[in-house]
């Protein structure tokens, strides 16, 4: 099994798209990043956890499903590079690959350190935007080649129906 441990905050400062939107939409880049990250779970079949910085808000650490991935806000006084390195560490066994998404060269050298290998935010988005090629190719393969006998389907159907394959059942 392979799983993929996400540091949010610097995908979001790193991924052009997501730095723009964050300007304005904060929650809107996270939300964002979920989706592409939901996506990217469902074509590796890797497990995927995304992690957010909570060191600077009063409280309790939080965690979260959405579209089938984990979200964990970390605690109060915890970074979300703190939180990857126990993760990496508490994951890491013989019959588990630990990846991490990370480009703060400190966190890469202590992932290093726990066996797991690391993928900076210019990797992970290339891969991301190779994966959605991928995708739209097939999409549009699929959707030449349909019967023209199938039931049309209204936009709302649709993105429930995309929901539902995404496993948000929200």
């Amino acid at each position: 099994m392979d799983i993929l441990l996400v540091d949010g905050y610097n995908m979001i400062g790193a991924w052009p798209q997501l730095k723009d939107l964050k300007k304005n939409h904060f929650e809107q880049a996270r939300d964002v990043l979920i989706e592409k990250m939901a996506e990217y779970q469902s074509y590796t079949g890797y497990r995927v956890v995304i992690v957010f910085d909570a060191h600077h808000v009063k409280g309790i650490e939080k965690k979260r499903m959405k579209h089938k991935v984990e979200i964990i806000f970390t605690k109060e006084n915890e970074t979300a590079d703190e939180r990857i390195e126990k993760l990496a560490s508490v994951l890491n066994n013989v019959r588990t690959q630990i990846h991490v998404a990370t480009s703060d060269y400190t966190e890469q050298w202590a992932i290093f350190g726990q066996g797991a290998l690391r993928k900076s935010a210019r990797e992970l988005l290339r891969e991301i935007e190779a994966i959605e090629k991928k995708i739209g190719k097939q999409v549009k393969q699929i959707t030449s080649e349909k019967p023209s006998g199938k039931i049309r389907l209204s936009e709302d159907v649709m993105k429930t129906f995309e929901k539902w394959r995404r496993g948000d059942l929200d």
